[in-house]
């Protein structure tokens, strides 16, 4: 049975203080942050500066985080099969539809756009990749809750406020696990201006691995919904390609 390790934890501990506090920190600053004994913290800290994590500055000698976390974090993010598979599906939507095409995954509250491929169009619908869409008021937000139990999707739209985005924004839950529900039976979802005046989004969801992902297509209403039998074939078919029912 694996066991926690509590240096790597408080490791992990260390770089989370520093982004909540957005400061320089001192040994002692740390250790009572930490809630650790500031010979350990001492410890903790001297390791991670030598191995080129932390800085200390010149003046006041106390530490703050180096770019090389940063660095390694960006290799691996460029390396990470999520990333990769989004991004092709991206480019395949984006490449037979001629529309702004979109893969997101759920944060706790909302869904997180991770590869986006943007409309060779004049006029045109644009996010971009670490944006947040809202899970009431978005094709990918309904398409994502549909893979969860009825109970815990309802207890997503629950942990905040439902906001009028538009006039034509759903902020009533039954109304919109009633939405979830018919997308669920037909296989797509849809975001009839309820995100953004004018735009007109086109879902599909599934899994890669057991991480939950949406495929989206978004733009002019008039123009989506003129060739919507034709995006919904587009998404299905990258939809079929790289994802899975469960």
């Amino acid at each position: 049975m694996p066991t926690l390790i509590p240096a790597a934890s408080r490791a992990m501990a260390v770089f989370e203080v520093f982004a909540r506090e957005k400061r320089e920190l001192s040994n002692s600053d740390m250790a009572r942050l930490l809630q650790v004994a500031e010979s350990s913290t001492s410890d903790l800290l001297h390791t991670l500066h030598s191995l080129g994590y932390l800085m200390r500055t010149t003046r006041t000698r106390r530490f703050y985080p180096t770019g090389r976390m940063l660095e390694t974090v960006r290799q691996i993010a460029e390396n990470d099969p999520l990333t990769i598979a989004a991004q092709e599906a991206a480019e395949q939507l984006g490449a037979r539809s001629d529309e702004s095409a979109f893969v997101g995954v759920p944060d706790p509250t909302c869904v997180k756009v991770v590869a986006t491929q943007p409309s060779r169009l004049p006029l045109r619908y644009i996010l971009d990749v670490g944006a947040r869409a809202s899970f009431h008021a978005s094709a990918l937000g309904k398409a994502l809750l549909a893979l969860l139990p009825e109970d815990e999707a309802r207890a997503r739209l629950a942990r905040h406020a439902l906001r009028p985005l538009t006039s034509h924004t759903v902020l009533d839950v039954d109304a919109l696990m009633a939405q979830v529900a018919e997308g669920r039976g037909r296989g797509w979802w849809e975001s009839r201006e309820e995100g953004s005046e004018g735009v007109y989004g086109l879902a599909v969801s599934g899994w890669l691995g057991d991480q939950p992902v949406g495929l989206s297509l978004a733009g002019p209403a008039e123009r989506m919904k003129k060739n919507q039998e034709a995006y919904l074939t587009v998404l299905r078919g990258v939809r079929n390609a790289l994802l899975t029912d469960s």
